[in-house]
């Protein structure tokens, strides 16, 4: 039977978990005012979700109070 498991150690012969690993392991260069400002644009549609589905709510809400009318 032959053997398929390749070279024994660290070597990737890809190269694509080394380089995974290393993009990874970059620091962006804001560091983390960087993650703070992302998650603070992440609050804007975070709200703009809340108040479609309060609107939703309000409109099913409103066509039921009809029916019963």
């Amino acid at each position: 039977m032959a053997d398929n498991e390749g070279p024994q150690g660290n070597h990737d012969p890809a190269g694509s978990t080394q380089m995974f690993r290393a993009f990874v392991d970059e620091t962006p260069s804001g560091g983390r005012a960087a993650a703070s400002a992302a998650a603070a644009g992440s609050a804007g549609p975070r709200v703009g979700v809340i108040v479609g589905v309060i609107a939703a709510v309000a409109v099913v809400a409103a066509v039921v109070w009809l029916a019963i009318m």
